[in-house]
């Protein structure tokens, strides 16, 4: 799974000009499921995203993580993280999980970081979004968990 996170002050995702999700102070998360990936690549995702260290400390250092300020996530879908844009002039995604796929571990993730008592907020699967953001530095951060390699045969 590849997640695109950026520190903000406030964000939000508007669907048809209506606000589906909205944010203070925390993470804006981009989440692409890929081909291969599962349950425990998401698993793996999350605890990563919520102990990264991208806040700073009183001493301006990046030693903070979205945990130790009790931030908000604003988690997003966004396919195109995906794209394979090695060659040519429009960008290949086959390397992106099918719809069903994408989706269910979209939302897998959504349910697990509720759990963790954050403040999630969400964009909509498959819908046309705004996104809006103030990105604080600017930082911005790309995660990654691949997905299992296939096994080699004998």
């Amino acid at each position: 799974m590849i997640a695109l996170l950026q520190r903000v002050s406030r964000a939000r995702v508007l669907v048809e000009n209506e606000t589906v999700g909205s944010v203070g102070k925390g993470l804006l998360i981009l989440l692409c499921a890929e081909r291969g990936d599962t349950e425990k690549e998401a698993d793996t995702l999350l605890a990563r995203l919520l102990r990264y260290r991208i806040f700073n400390d009183d001493k301006g250092k990046m030693n903070l993580s979205v945990t130790d300020i009790s931030g908000d996530l604003l988690l997003v879908p966004q396919f195109t993280l995906a794209a394979d844009t090695r060659s040519g002039n429009r960008p290949s995604f086959s390397a992106a999980a099918p719809p069903e796929t994408g989706a269910h571990l979209f939302q897998y993730l959504v349910q697990c970081a509720r759990s963790s008592s954050f403040r999630v907020e969400t964009g909509r699967f498959g819908a046309h979004m705004q996104v809006e953001l103030v990105n604080e530095g600017p930082v911005t951060f790309w995660l990654q968990v691949p997905p299992p390699r296939p096994l080699d045969p004998l």
